[in-house]
């Protein structure tokens, strides 16, 4: 799935290299067996943070973005409702953190969800404020490998 304003649609080659390193990756590694943590792909160009949580309810999670990275945000195992707002749509609740590259922001009155089971990706762009780790039906626990991709 690829969503976004028609404006911005063809800024991106979500089949460029760098991208195709990213998807490679989550084809070829044994993803159950990986530590929670940082593995590197290509240094700080393209990299894995290995998660594992339990979903949380939506209310509890916040609205993100990032400036010099896409997120490939796979589900190993478990599921959860991935929130989705343009961000030029939204408030930010706290200055752009530039060390950690991200920003929060507050909750918008509309927002659409995609839900992620185990085996979904989702590739979200600097422009795509995402909502991650929201439970779907109730919480469970999740393994998620998100591909950081510089722009």
């Amino acid at each position: 799935m690829l969503t976004g304003n028609l404006n911005v649609v063809e800024k991106y080659d979500y089949l460029a290299e760098k991208f195709r390193r990213g998807y490679e990756f989550l084809r070829t590694t044994d993803l159950k067996a990986l530590a929670v943590g940082r593995v590197d792909i290509d240094g700080d160009d393209i990299y894995a943070s290995v998660q594992e949580y339990t979903s949380l309810k939506a209310d509890t999670c916040k609205f993100e973005a990032h400036n010099r990275y896409f997120d490939i945000q796979y589900v190993v195992e478990g599921e959860e409702q991935f929130g989705y707002a343009k961000r030029a749509d939204l408030t930010e609740e706290a200055p752009y953190d530039e060390m950690n590259d991200i920003v929060f922001f507050c909750e918008p009155e509309e927002a659409g969800t995609v839900l992620l089971k185990a085996g979904d990706c989702i590739v979200v762009a600097p422009e795509d404020a995402h909502k991650p780790r929201c439970q779907a039906k109730e919480a469970c626990y999740v393994k998620k490998i998100v591909i950081k991709v510089r722009v």
